[in-house]
């Protein structure tokens, strides 16, 4: 989007004690256009001005390098490799004298170890994570992802008992604690609705939204084409040349996207599954190709469904989910 997340309220059998893991475990209505490589511009095609139907050849691909068992790097960013914490939380661990290396327990910030080494985290630890909550709201259109702007309220606001969703089946209590910290992983346009991730979890926000994150985003995406020169259902008289492009061969901001999967799912509405979530990408996307956005829906973030849930009513994660 790959380190396996823990549910924010279940503690893993295999980080009973000391017995952690080791280092083999592995915004708002129609934005004029931009200039070109702007944050507001539509995608680009690969390659700049060729025709519709060239796809541009791919960028030569650097051979992964092995890591070296042996290279020394910080504590915390080994734990977060493995999945123990994010490197923030790995940090407080680690002040706190919870993380052992090689069975020895380390309390100084900054300290190095080898991928060689044995990382693990105690049963305080464990239970300070186990606390942590991972709310999932269907987000209607009129909020924002994060903090509040342009008078428009957060997505955050919309937790609350009375929003609570009656068939949440996660077994879990609201408490006043799950807002501390509560944070997005990842953002939805403010006219945009459906699935998001709201967490007081590091590691799951560095599974949705890390650099080397890979987790699947599924979006419903209702579409007209103003320049159509003759009347039929689009995906009988959109040009498949285009749908390619909407596949792979656009760029955002002088950058490749990755590829995607674009499929039409009736006459009007496409389906996108992203691997990545640069700003406002299916809307600049779809403009790329003559396509305008008129609806656009999150149902699915990894292996987590937006389901049943209502628009403006949140869950918890449970503990038998989790996005990969």
């Amino acid at each position: 989007m790959s380190d396996r997340p823990r549910s924010p309220r279940q503690p893993a059998s295999s980080r009973s004690g000391f017995g952690g893991h080791s280092s083999s475990d592995h915004r708002s209505g129609h934005r004029a256009p931009g200039r070109p490589g702007a944050p507001g511009a539509p995608a680009s095609r690969a390659g700049g001005p060729a025709a519709p139907h060239q796809r541009p050849p791919a960028r030569p691909q650097a051979a992964p390098t092995a890591l070296d068992p042996n290279e020394p790097l910080r504590l915390s960013k080994r734990m977060a490799e493995l999945g123990l914490a994010s490197r923030r939380e790995a940090d407080e661990l680690i002040a706190k004298g919870w993380v052992k290396v090689d069975g020895v327990v380390v309390s100084e910030l900054g300290s190095k170890v080898t991928r060689s080494q044995r990382v693990e985290i105690s049963q305080q630890a464990q239970a300070q994570q186990a606390r942590r909550v991972t709310v999932l709201i269907n987000k209607p259109m009129g909020y924002v992802s994060g903090q509040a702007e342009d008078g428009y309220e957060p997505a955050v606001v919309l937790v609350t008992p009375d929003n609570h969703w009656r068939d949440d089946r996660s077994g879990v209590r609201f408490e006043r604690s799950h807002l501390r910290s509560l944070v997005p992983a990842g953002r939805l346009d403010i006219d945009s609705v459906g699935l998001l991730v709201l967490t007081q979890d590091g590691v799951v926000a560095r599974q949705l939204i890390g650099d080397d994150s890979e987790v699947e985003k599924e979006y419903l995406v209702r579409v007209a084409w103003p320049d159509a020169k003759r009347a039929g259902p689009l995906p009988e008289i959109f040009p498949a040349n285009l749908m390619a492009l909407l596949n792979h061969g656009l760029s955002l901001d002088g950058v490749q996207l990755r590829p995607a999967r674009v499929s039409w799912q009736n006459d009007d509405q496409l389906r996108f599954v992203l691997r990545e979530g640069r700003k406002r990408q299916i809307r600049r996307m779809c403009e790329a190709v003559g396509l305008k956005v008129v609806g656009l829906k999150r149902v699915r973030i990894g292996r987590v469904m937006l389901g049943d849930l209502p628009p403006g009513q949140w869950r918890y994660l449970r503990a038998d989910e989790s996005f990969v």
